[in-house]
């Protein structure tokens, strides 16, 4: 039976999928207080099992979009990050010694860590998109240009959620442009003609 906030997670999931076109191979960053979601105060009484009943959406969803999911940790770890080794290597991102735990970790970096093919924790990322369940603050795991995603689903459990995706910064000033379609289209572009 699915608990109500897997069933909000999966309605999230299924808005941010419409908003966001995800490429294969990017990463997902996941900011998840267990606490906040059983309505107590971040970090003070979470649990496994709410982190067990939202690891499968988060993982089917990774799966449909061919994505590597990065389960962020408290701060008690840094707020270091659950990675499949593969991902971590692809990105050249170094892997850290510590195994998450719920009382040093969270509970769902610790699920996260028990649960994954050949999982390494590595300090920092830069995320392509990302959910955030409890204020946990994924902003420094993401690049450079985050932008809010909304969705209908305000909150799992008792957690405030937010969410975004990214975008590559827009540079040049008031001449540039940065719509590629619309540039090759104008006429002497091709040319070279100024």
């Amino acid at each position: 039976m699915q608990t109500l906030w897997q069933l909000q997670l999966e309605e999230n999931l299924s808005e941010l999928e419409q908003q966001i076109e995800f490429k294969k191979g990017q990463v997902f960053v996941v900011g998840c207080s267990t606490s906040e979601i059983a309505g107590k105060r971040i970090g003070t009484g979470g649990g496994l099992d709410i982190a067990e009943s939202l690891f499968e959406p988060f993982v089917k969803f990774a799966a449909k979009h061919g994505l590597y999911l990065a389960f962020q940790g408290c701060e008690h770890i840094n707020r270091a990050l659950t990675i499949e080794r593969e991902a971590a290597e692809k990105y050249g991102w170094e892997p850290v010694t510590v195994i998450p735990v719920a009382k040093a970790g969270g509970s769902m970096s610790a699920y996260a860590f028990s649960n994954m093919e050949d999982p390494v924790v590595v300090e920092e990322i830069q995320a392509h998109a990302g959910i955030d369940i409890g204020q946990t603050m994924i902003g420094m795991h993401l690049k450079r240009v985050a932008v809010p995603v909304r969705t209908s689903v305000k909150l799992i459990g008792e957690a405030i959620v937010s969410a975004a995706t990214t975008r590559p910064k827009l540079i040049g000033g008031e001449r540039a442009s940065y719509d590629r379609e619309l540039v090759q289209s104008q006429e002497g572009y091709q040319n070279g003609i100024d």
